[in-house]
């Protein structure tokens, strides 16, 4: 029983009650979208959770446990951020056409748009360039938009149409417009020079004694850029640049950025797809990098899945790409908060 000035848990008739139309419109958009996936060819799979390593990039944040064995010994193993590294090992595998609804974790997240638990779904094509992942992801919001016959999406008092042709930007011209700093110059080789972006970023950000390229890149994005995607139609960023390449291969003719996008809808970011990096070598240096500076900075690091480096270099040529579903059903059901469009909200919550 909860005292008089409680909130009542969130399995309470009347509270769930108003939840339940956003849970059913999140029911309807999936079963849209297996349909859309089936059409088109592709395998649902499903991989596993417990991972070696759920992850390598810095900012990442992953649960850990540890397994007893039958002999007592003990096994250290993540619950993992992302399928990616499972999904890539199927395309190694000989997959060619793959899509999961698959749970993932993060560690220091919580908020209106993210959950420490949640759905990614997350597809790649195998011989396929990053333009038609790119093309699948907005076709895949469409349906989403589709499904619970919305018009337009909203949040926070901005608006997109998902059916509207989306607009299409590259990193270095959004941080143009929308910070007036030409990002390209800060780059030799593909790498960022810190003192050549601090100095452009002038006084649009404060910079820190110990910010990095990627630290200040950050900042620009999320204060000045990332405010003005998605507004009035969906919003294509491209091109990143090569130190923020994470899993993508860099683009031929121009090491200075990346085979990477992403998908924004009313500010919201809502996918994040690569043209997939296939040398195991670059893949082993970035990973290492980024652990390194994982340890400077949380004074943690995990393990590589030397697994995966080793699929990573027989996979063919692939492009993939990774949805936050969670946000997906939040727009197109008009849902306020990520929280409302999930059955049961994170253990210990009401």
């Amino acid at each position: 029983m909860t005292g008089r000035n409680e909130p009542s848990p969130w399995w309470a008739p009347a509270r769930f009650a108003d939840r339940r139309p956003f849970l059913m419109a999140r029911g309807a958009i999936m079963t849209a979208l297996r349909a859309w996936f089936a059409e088109q060819g592709f395998s649902e799979v499903e991989t596993g959770i417990l991972q070696i390593s759920p992850g390598n990039e810095t900012h990442l944040h992953a649960p850990r446990t540890d397994l007893a064995g039958a002999d007592g010994s003990r096994t250290t193993r993540y619950l993992r951020t992302s399928p990616e590294f499972a999904c890539k090992k199927l395309l190694a595998a000989g997959e060619s056409k793959i899509y999961e609804f698959a749970r993932v974790f993060r560690d220091r997240e919580r908020g209106d748009l993210h959950l420490p638990e949640f759905t990614m779904l997350e597809w790649y094509r195998a011989n396929a360039g990053y333009d038609a992942i790119m093309a699948d992801t907005i076709v895949v919001i469409a349906h989403a938009a589709q499904a619970t016959g919305i018009g337009q999406f909203a949040f926070r008092g901005r608006i997109a149409d998902p059916f509207a042709e989306p607009e299409l930007l590259t990193v270095a011209g959004a941080f143009q417009r929308f910070a007036g700093v030409d990002l390209l110059a800060t780059i030799t080789g593909g790498e960022g020079d810190r003192a050549a972006l601090a100095a452009a970023a002038g006084d649009r950000v404060r910079v820190a004694g110990d910010d990095t390229w990627s630290d200040i890149f950050s900042k620009l994005l999320v204060e000045h850029v990332e405010p003005h995607l998605g507004q009035g139609r969906l919003t294509v960023l491209f091109e990143y640049p090569s130190p923020e390449a994470a899993l993508a291969r860099t683009k031929p003719g121009d090491p200075r950025v990346a085979e990477r996008f992403e998908v924004y809808a009313c500010g919201v970011e809502l996918a994040n797809g690569f043209g997939e990096l296939t040398d195991a070598v670059e893949q082993r240096h970035r990973f290492t990098a980024d652990m390194d500076e994982k340890a400077r900075r949380y004074g943690e690091r995990y393990p590589l899945d030397e697994d995966f480096l080793a699929a990573v270099g027989r996979m063919p040529e692939a492009s993939g790409v990774a949805l936050g579903f969670d946000r997906l059903v939040m727009l197109a059901s008009g849902a306020p908060r990520i929280d409302q469009v999930v059955w049961t909200p994170p253990a210990g919550e009401t």
